[in-house]
């Protein structure tokens, strides 16, 4: 098999505000060329690196706001985040936890720090990932998978390496908790001190990580530390991540959706028609009720 090479390393963009709750770093679709097409089915990836958010009795975050054509995933690492939608859906994202909410024909949400973090405050930490949905599957119905980490699937590495949470897709033989539209792999590496893993995913697939803790080698090569991206080239296969100390990666990779892609805010269609009706829709109400 090939080695799958770094195409780019990606210091983290400087941290905007989303609402008054989420203080990120915009990867997808951001500097350099890591725009939608490129990254497709990955189209947008904000992080909110590890941040501390002081004591608050209003809690902090974003108010009601509408979503068509794609899915959003928000994986915690630290904090809690409070959710509700318009299909009358509602929880809490907790640390190790994954909301996976598929939009689709168009859905109202809301998110904020959890009630009871938000009164003691603390280190803030999590990702959302917005994945492309085909053109068959846009106007679908609205869906919602909360995954707690217990019924997250692990692949422990040997010798005492680490374990991969394996949140869509596979790893090896261990299949993921999310359900997909198109081939998604989605991991969460969190490997002790010297712990090496192997990955391989098809060569024409989007492949990146992210380091949320620590840092890696990559390939036994290339050092990248905390809070940096890598996107690999679309050629070969393998490659392989070591611990230069404690680390937690996201490694994520999926197969193209080779459609064109209209995208506007919080829609992603295929063609600009489908994006002002999606606009006109949303302000006739058919996305439903949701109250601020």
């Amino acid at each position: 098999m090939k080695t799958k090479k770094i195409e780019l390393i990606v210091s983290p963009p400087e941290a905007h505000y989303v609402g008054d709750g989420f203080r990120v770093h915009n990867f997808i679709p951001g500097a350099y060329h890591l725009d939608m097409q490129r990254m497709n089915p990955f189209i947008l990836m904000d992080y909110n690196s590890k941040f501390y958010f002081p004591p608050s009795e209003t809690p902090r975050g974003v108010g009601v706001h509408p979503h068509r054509g794609f899915e959003t995933v928000t994986i915690a690492y630290h904090g809690k985040v409070a959710h509700h939608d318009s299909t009358g859906n509602s929880g809490v994202i907790g640390e190790g936890d994954v909301q996976w909410m598929t939009a689709a024909s168009g859905i109202l949400h809301k998110e904020y720090h959890e009630k009871s973090f938000s009164q003691a405050g603390g280190i803030f930490q999590m990702v959302q990932l917005w994945v492309n949905l085909p053109a068959v599957s846009k106007m679908s119905p609205p869906k919602y998978q909360g995954i707690v980490n217990s019924a997250i699937n692990k692949y422990l590495l040997p010798e005492n390496s680490g374990v991969i949470e394996v949140i869509a897709g596979n790893y090896k033989d261990v299949k993921g908790a999310a359900s997909t539209f198109t081939p998604v792999h989605l991991l969460n590496a969190k490997l002790n001190k010297g712990g090496k893993a192997e990955f391989s995913f098809p060569d024409n697939y989007t492949t990146a990580l992210l380091v949320i803790e620590g840092a890696v080698k990559i390939n036994e090569s290339e050092i990248v530390p905390t809070d940096h991206f890598v996107l690999f080239e679309n050629e070969g296969e393998d490659f392989t991540v070591e611990a230069s100390e404690n680390a937690v990666v996201l490694v994520l990779s999926g197969k193209p959706i080779h459609e064109p892609i209209s995208a506007q805010g919080p829609f992603v269609m295929n063609t600009r028609k489908e994006l002002v009706e999606a606009f006109e829709d949303f302000n006739h109400g058919k996305f439903g009720f949701l109250e601020d």
